[in-house]
């Protein structure tokens, strides 16, 4: 779907982005993670031709987006930033249409749209005749997703989406990021300074320094097979608690113990993380043993929080063995 081959920026005497390359798959999400300064929202931009590039090749579907009108281009990938961007003197339903609009959609077709995703993003309906400031800041955010969705780009770019926001506002909109079928289907170019939310989102990550790539691969990758100092350094404060979020029930079955097949109830997931199955679990009753039957083997496992920690330091010890 992307493309990017020996990407580079210079503004002035400052190589913001140098001979840069990767693909993003069609439905990916890849984040672009890193310091400040280290190039992330420059590359973003000049998907878009937000920021022209200096040399190199950027191509979507094919197609070399030097070879494209600007302002089409940027009609069909929507775009979401940090500090929301709405028009404050536009109300919501004016500030969701403004793409639709400059693509000449009827009054009607906007209007479906537009209920239909603030259904999906869990708005109230009344919103829509109020104004930007009138909102609290987790509904801002959410207009401003709506509006990058409402013509249906299949590609969206995202500049810090969630990071105006607080801890338990960010938590909300990143579950239902996560969970709404508008993201599943789209492909998404990310980036965040923030780890915990770049392995909460991404299918794969591009770790950047100094205008470089250091090195993409999926979350486990980059815990587990760190290709320098920089890329082991850069997690090693949230090494533990991405542990917890990345590993699955499907990633250490082999270290669960059989259990007779009493029972098939799916308490557990085989894509659940770890973390999540911990909560689950600790909020059971104590004598309770969750039984899992693993979808293509019939296997039967009997999973306590204890046994599920066990399995899960086990599972460390074999990776870092590795």
């Amino acid at each position: 779907m992307i493309t990017l081959a020996g990407v580079s920026k210079n503004f002035g005497n400052t190589r913001a982005v140098n001979q840069i390359s990767f693909k993003v798959e069609e439905g990916e999400t890849l984040v672009l993670l890193g310091t400040s300064g280290c190039g992330k929202t420059t590359t973003l931009k000049m998907i878009n031709r937000l920021i022209e590039p200096g040399s190199g090749t950027i191509c979507i579907d094919g197609r070399d987006i030097k070879q494209e009108n600007p302002e089409e281009l940027r009609r069909r990938i929507g775009y979401v930033l940090q500090n929301i961007g709405l028009f404050p003197h536009y109300t919501v339903a004016e500030n969701i249409a403004v793409v639709a609009k400059l693509l000449k959609w009827g009054k009607e077709k906007i209007l479906e749209r537009t209920f239909e995703l603030i259904e999906k993003l869990h708005l109230p309906d009344d919103c829509l005749n109020l104004f930007p400031h009138q909102l609290s800041g987790g509904q801002q955010q959410r207009i401003g997703l709506a509006r990058a969705l409402v013509t249906d780009p299949a590609i969206l770019l995202m500049d810090e989406p969630f990071g105006a926001l607080d801890n338990v506002t960010r938590s909300s909109i990143q579950a239902e990021f996560k969970a709404l079928e508008e993201f599943k289907r789209k492909t998404i170019v990310m980036v965040t300074h923030d780890v915990q939310e770049a392995f909460e989102l991404a299918d794969r990550i591009c770790l950047m320094n100094n205008g470089e790539i250091v090195q993409i691969g999926t979350p486990k990758d980059l815990l587990y097979k760190p290709v320098d100092d920089f890329a082991r350094r850069f997690l090693d404060g949230h090494r533990l608690a991405l542990e917890f979020k990345v590993i699955t029930i499907q990633d250490i079955w082999e270290f669960l113990p059989d259990a007779s097949p009493e029972r098939t109830e799916n308490v557990l997931s085989a894509e659940m993380d770890v973390w999540s199955a911990m909560e689950r679990l600790n909020s059971a009753a104590s004598d309770e043993s969750p039984d899992y039957l693993h979808p293509h083997t019939g296997q039967t496992k009997g999973i306590t929080f204890k046994v599920l920690s066990s399995a899960f330091h086990s599972y460390q010890n074999s990776k870092r063995n590795d």
